[in-house]
C-alpha cells in the first residue's frame, strides 16, 4: 500500500528493488544459482507457449507480470534480539510475519515464520518472501556447547549501524525517501551476505557440527547468510528432469503434493548443498569447509481452505505412513506412486474444488456481465451469478510454506544423519514474544482477499451485499 507521505517510497517498491539486488548478489556468490534461473526461465517460456490456458490464468490473476521476479529466500538467526530486529528490517519493505512453523518434529532445531506482503495489490508489485528461522538453543543437550553457542552469538552484530539508524528513522517518520531507501537496500544486503571467515575455531566448529549441522551454520559465522533463493517454475517435474542435463544434481523427490491438473499449495525441489571453503578463526587460509547453501525451485498452486488443508494433511500423512521412512533416492519412485494413489481422493478440477470449498478463489465480472449491466436485473447470490455466466473465478495462489516441505528441504541438504529426535513441543507464544509481534494467520489473509474480490464484483453490479 502507499506510504503516508508522498515523498516516501512505496514499501513494495523498496521490497522489489531489494529482491532484485539480493538475487544479483546471490548469483555472484553461487554461480549455479544463475544456471538454475536460466533453466527455470526456459521451462516457463515453454509452458506459456504450449499451454494457452495457463497463460490466460496467469494474465487474469496478474501473476504473469510477477512470475520472472518471484523469489523466496531463507535465513536462520541465532537470538531473539536478531529475530526482533529482522522483523523491523522487513517491515521497512512492507513485509509482515505470516504463519508459525515448528520444524522440530522433523529433527530440525528451529521454529520459523515467513515475512511477506499481505495484501494482493502489494503482492503483485513484489511477492518476495523470506522464510526466517530462529535457532532453539535450549535443544542443544550438551550444556557446555549450549553455553558456548549462546556466548558466541551474543558477541556478534549482524546489522550495520547505518541500517539500524534507517530502520528507526522509518519507524519514526513513517517511511523513507528515495535516497534513504537506496542506502537502506545496500546496507540491509550486508546482513545476508556470505562470509568465508568463521567466528569459531575448527575444533569449536566440529563440536557445534556434531550437535547438528544447522547449529554450526547459525553459530559459526558473522551473520545469517541467505542459504537459498528460490525462483518459481510452472512445471517443477520438468525442472527435476532437466537439472542433470545442466550439470545440476537434484534431490531425490519433489516435496509436497503430486503432479496435478490443478496444482495445490506448494511443491519444491533443490540441488544439494554446496561444500564451500571457509577459514576458521585458528586458520590463516580457507583450509576448512562448510556445507550450507543450496539451490531451490518451487511450483505454486491454489491456496487451500481449512477444509482443503485437512484433506491435504490427511492424504500426505497417509502417504508418509505407508512409506514408513523419509523419501530418498532408493525409494523415490515408490513414494511418488504412493503419493499419487492417496491424492487421487483430492478433486482435481476447479469446479469441484470450488463447490466443495476446498480452495480460496478470486472472483471476476465477465464480459457477458458488462454487456448486460444497463438492462439486466442480476441475482444477488454468488452461485446464481456464476451459473448464469456473469461471474467467473480463479484460484488464489498459495503465498506461504508447508512445514513438512520446509523440513524435507532442510533434511535433504543437511545429510542423511542430520535428523535428531527432539521431544520439546512447539512454542508459538515464546516465538511471538521474541519476534515482538503476533504472526498473522495465512488462512485469514486468503479469506480476506477472496472477500474483497466478492465485494468488488458486487460494487460493479450495484449489489449492496452480494451473498457468497
Amino acid at each position: 500500500m502507499q506510504p503516508k507521505n508522498e515523498s516516501f517510497v512505496n514499501p513494495s517498491e523498496i521490497r522489489a528493488q531489494f529482491s532484485k539486488h539480493m538475487s544479483d548478489m546471490y548469483r555472484e556468490e553461487v554461480p549455479l544459482y544463475g544456471d538454475l534461473l536460466s533453466l527455470v526461465e526456459d521451462i516457463n517460456q515453454e509452458v506459456l507457449e504450449k499451454s494457452p490456458n495457463i497463460k490466460a490464468h496467469l494474465e487474469r490473476t496478474g501473476e504473469l507480470k510477477r512470475l520472472s521476479m518471484e523469489r523466496h529466500g531463507a535465513i536462520r538467526v541465532g537470538t531473539p534480539s536478531e529475530l526482533s530486529t529482522i522483523r523491523r528490517l522487513f517491515a521497512v519493505m512492507g513485509m509482515e510475519p505470516v504463519g508459525y512453523y515448528d520444524l522440530t518434529p522433523a529433527g530440525v532445531p528451529v521454529h520459523s515464520t515467513a515475512f511477506r506482503a499481505v495484501h494482493e495489490e502489494d503482492l503483485q508489485i513484489s511477492p518476495f518472501r523470506v522464510f526466517t528461522s530462529l535457532l532453539r538453543l535450549e535443544l542443544i543437550d550438551n550444556a557446555e556447547t549450549q553455553k558456548f553457542a549462546a556466548n558466541t552469538l551474543a558477541k556478534r552484530q549482524i546489522f550495520t549501524p547505518r541500517v539500524l539508524e534507517l530502520i528507526e528513522q522509518c519507524e519514526l517518520n513513517g517511511g523513507l525517501s528515495q535516497v534513504d531507501s537506496e542506502t537502506f537496500i545496500n546496507e540491509a544486503l550486508e546482513t545476508f551476505r556470505w562470509h568465508k571467515t568463521a567466528t569459531v575455531t575448527s575444533d569449536e566448529y566440529i563440536k557445534l557440527h556434531d550437535q547438528h549441522r544447522l547449529i554450526a551454520d547459525v553459530v559459526a559465522f558473522k551473520g545469517p547468510h541467505i542459504n537459498h533463493l528460490t525462483p518459481r517454475t510452472l512445471d517443477i517435474d520438468q525442472v527435476q528432469t532437466q537439472m542433470p542435463t545442466r550439470s545440476i544434481t537434484p534431490k531425490a523427490v519433489v516435496e509436497g503434493p503430486p503432479r496435478r491438473n490443478c496444482p495445490i499449495l506448494l511443491r519444491q525441489t533443490s540441488f544439494k548443498a554446496l561444500q564451500e571453503k571457509v577459514a576458521f578463526s585458528d586458520q590463516d587460509s580457507e583450509a576448512g569447509s562448510h556445507t550450507a547453501r543450496f539451490g531451490e525451485i518451487e511450483q505454486r498452486g491454489a491456496a487451500l481452505t481449512p477444509k482443503g488443508r485437512m484433506l491435504y494433511d490427511e492424504l500426505l500423512n497417509a502417504s508418509r505412513s505407508e512409506l514408513k521412512e523419509f523419501p530418498n533416492e532408493e525409494n523415490a519412485q515408490r513414494y511418488t506412486e504412493i503419493l499419487e494413489k492417496h491424492f487421487s481422493q483430492f478433486p482435481d478440477n476447479l469446479k469441484e474444488m470450488h463447490d466443495q470449498n476446498l480452495a480460496y478463489f478470486r472472483y471476476f465480472v465477465t464480459d457477458k456481465c458488462y454487456e448486460a449491466l444497463n438492462n439486466t436485473t442480476f441475482p444477488t447470490n454468488l452461485k446464481d451469478l456464476i451459473d448464469a455466466g456473469y461471474i467467473e473465478y480463479e484460484p488464489l495462489v498459495y503465498e506461504d510454506f508447508l512445514p513438512v516441505s520446509a523440513a524435507g528441504i532442510f533434511q535433504s541438504n543437511l545429510g542423511d544423519n542430520a535428523q535428531t529426535d527432539y521431544k520439546i513441543s512447539s512454542n508459538q507464544t515464546e516465538f511471538q514474544n521474541f519476534l515482538g509481534a503476533e504472526v498473522l494467520n495465512e488462512l485469514a489473509l486468503y479469506a480476506n482477499t477472496q472477500k474483497r474480490s466478492i465485494i468488488k464484483c458486487g460494487q460493479t453490479l450495484n449489489i449492496t451485499e452480494l451473498k457468497a
